[in-house]
């Protein structure tokens, strides 16, 4: 008596899609061709996803869930500052983003146009504007004198750009164990802190003094 085919999964279209582009180098002319080649049909396709463009952006919302998710295992997360958690995140997203280095660098590369690239990201960009915005707790806006003055949504979309531009660096870092992007993501969090307390300048030096060694040495 045959057996019937195990249903899939979210998961398994998100792996079978990473899959696809990183051995053809190029993404699925469609979800016909797309569910065709690996064994399922549309309709099981659109029971979770409605473009193939909505599974791109999928993809790097699960890197940042993934990532969250990973931060609230750790029992003394919930006890960091606003900083702290910040660099948590960094820290682990980008070992997530390592661990998947060969589809992001593809993915983000595949179209000459990079506008057209970057639309993957918008999901990740709106997550990650609420998760700044969760962590910015009632107590750190208290403590800073001069933070009524700082939008929330501006700060949140700095740290957007922020992530972006560490994104960018990571993607071009040839560093062993990429530790040139660990020193980025210190000195860009420590600036942007120093930033949002007016405080003494030294992060923000040591920042500018690591940016200019990384595009004058390392041409």
């Amino acid at each position: 008596m045959a057996t019937k085919n195990k249903a899939i999964t979210r998961e398994d279209i998100v792996s079978k899609y990473m899959d696809e582009v990183l051995e053809k180098e190029q993404k699925p002319k469609s979800v016909y061709h797309f569910a065709k080649e690996n064994g399922f049909t549309e309709a099981e396709f659109y029971a979770f996803f409605g473009t193939l463009e909505g599974l791109e952006k999928e993809i790097f919302r699960l890197f940042f869930a993934n990532t969250v998710d990973l931060l609230h295992k750790n029992a003394d997360y919930q006890e960091y500052d606003m900083k702290n958690k910040m660099l948590s995140f960094y820290y682990t997203f980008f070992e997530i983003l390592t661990a998947n280095r060969s589809y992001v660098l593809q993915s983000l590369k595949i179209d000459r146009n990079p506008l057209k690239n970057l639309v993957q990201l918008t999901s990740l960009r709106e997550a990650f504007k609420e998760y700044v915005s969760e962590i910015l707790t009632d107590d750190y806006r208290l403590e800073q004198e001069k933070f009524q003055k700082f939008q929330e949504k501006a700060l949140q979309e700095s740290a957007w750009l922020q992530l972006m531009m560490t994104i960018k660096f990571w993607m071009e870092d040839s560093s062993a164990a990429f530790e040139k992007t660990d020193i980025f993501i210190e000195k860009s969090v420590n600036a942007s802190f120093e930033l949002m307390n007016v405080a003494p300048m030294n992060h923000l030096i040591d920042f500018g003094k690591f940016l200019f060694k990384e595009k004058i040495y390392s041409k």
